[in-house]
């Protein structure tokens, strides 16, 4: 054990030395790690069940394109010739090299390799390999958030693994950029602030927004394309007034203060319907309407014409003209949560909480029945207390319920009492005031399983009840 640390500290001098001898940044590195010992020594790469968790705090420090690394880890282990709640502490020492594929950009890609030891119940020590690749991505001008997976070689038996980590990393100290030197003034011929070489209108004062160009009547469009440049406008009208607010620019418009049309030059036409919109402009001409429906009736006011108004009795909003209680975009018609905003997707209802779901899916696993039958335990009374809570915060969702069983023994009977089971959670939740029509039941048996039904612990798996929510 000795000689291993030995031969890890002589390893590790030459990084500490070659981080020593330079002033380029250095920072620290908060990580949470996920370690898989399990996959890599069973030869299935991959499996998301066998990642226990960790903690690493890191030191590094930036030499050109090289980055040196001291990640200090602890955390929990399961190996796999250990049965599956056994669990091992462990704490790691490396010295890595982070090599730069991209520097001083948004995203940053490394690849890395090192030496590093490992102590598994602070007693046991071996050396480890690291190699692998990460990321940076930068959030603010020293702190990126980085993901790293390395594939660890032990020289141990049974002990290379898998780790993938993700966390916060920030630099310190100078980053060894030269400065730049002063430029020379630049000439200014106009005295606008802007210079000759990129001012298009060097010999007139401008604005920056227009590139050094004028803008004299300060209406926000250059001169160079202002139709009338002495007297402040609109963009839409090139830069010239409409005082009528006709769509006709007051230089060729015949009545400038009276509304009017193209047709008669600005000036006002024919209003057979007497609604204040003159009939080449009124799509109703006939009908009395409004200005704000161009010249059509809109009995409920709410600024679309009857004849595009799904709901012309009851004031709504664009582009149904419906009433949309919650304000989410869906109107009350086909809001399935007409109090509750929600996205257009989930029908106008909230959608579940990243935690909400992960409960449901997990539920399955703690609610339990007596051996062979349909009763519920007490323990799961307040996992489907839970479930309960969900439905009355959630009005405008459905309740699924699925039962399952493992393959052993008949299938027909397997079938009859995971329907019993899901049917007893049924009647549990209906005991609790959740209307009978949002909660529905069913039986399959052995059916879809989740686990090999070979094994004990597969086949506990397999006997469960699954909660789905959804909106129908």
């Amino acid at each position: 054990m000795r000689r291993l640390l030995y031969f890890f500290c002589i390893g590790l001098l030459p990084f500490t030395g070659w981080g020593q001898s330079t002033d380029g940044q250095q920072g620290l590195s908060f990580k949470r790690s996920f370690i898989d010992y399990k996959s890599p020594n069973a030869g299935n790469f991959g499996d998301f069940k066998n990642y226990n968790s960790g903690f690493e705090v890191g030191y590094q420090r930036v030499v050109g394109p090289v980055e040196v690394y001291v990640p200090i880890r602890f955390g929990v282990i399961r190996l796999v010739d250990e049965i599956d709640r056994a669990r091992r502490t462990f704490g790691e020492l490396d010295a890595q090299v982070h090599y730069r594929l991209i520097k001083d950009k948004p995203i940053n890609p490394y690849v890395l390799g090192g030496v590093g030891a490992v102590a598994e119940q602070l007693k046991e020590i071996n050396l480890q390999i690291p190699v692998g690749a990460g990321v940076d991505f930068r959030i603010a001008s020293s702190s990126y958030i980085n993901l790293q997976a390395e594939f660890r070689l032990s020289l141990a038996d049974q002990r290379n693994n898998l780790q993938i980590s993700l966390g916060w990393k920030h630099y310190f100290g100078s980053t060894g950029t030269p400065k730049q030197p002063k430029k020379s003034e630049a000439v200014d011929s106009d005295g606008d602030g802007i210079p000759d070489d990129l001012d298009l209108c060097p010999q007139e004062p401008g604005l920056k927004a227009f590139a050094g160009c004028p803008d004299t009547d300060g209406d926000g469009i250059e001169d160079a394309r202002d139709e009338c440049p002495s007297i402040a406008g609109l963009k839409i009208m090139n830069g010239c007034p409409d005082s009528d607010g006709d769509g006709i620019s007051d230089k060729d418009d015949e009545c400038p203060n009276l509304a009017g049309i193209a047709a008669n030059n600005g000036c006002p036409g024919k209003d057979r319907d007497n609604d204040g919109v003159v009939d080449e402009a009124d799509e109703c001409p006939d009908v009395a309407g409004s200005v704000m429906t161009k010249g059509c009736p809109d009995s409920d006011g709410d600024g679309i014409a009857d004849a595009k108004d799904l709901c012309p009795d009851k004031a709504g909003t664009a582009p149904t003209g419906c009433p949309d209680s919650d304000g989410d975009g869906v109107d009350d018609s086909m809001d399935k949560c007409p109090d509750q905003p929600g996205p257009a997707t989930n029908k106008g209802c909230p959608e579940l909480k990243k935690e909400e779901k992960e409960y449901l899916r997990v539920a399955m696993r703690d609610v339990k029945f007596q051996h062979n039958k349909a009763t519920l335990l007490p323990e799961s009374f307040r996992i489907l207390d839970q479930i309960v809570g969900l439905m009355q915060q959630y009005p405008g969702y459905n309740l699924k319920i699925h039962g399952y069983t493992d393959n052993t023994g008949s299938l027909s009977i397997n079938r009859i009492l995971s329907e019993r089971r899901a049917k007893a959670c049924y009647d549990y939740i209906i005991s609790k005031g959740v209307i009978s029509k949002r909660v529905s039941f069913q039986g399959f048996g052995p059916a879809n399983p989740v686990a090999d039904n070979n094994t004990q612990e597969g086949r506990a798996l397999n006997r469960r009840v699954e909660f789905e929510m959804i909106v129908e």
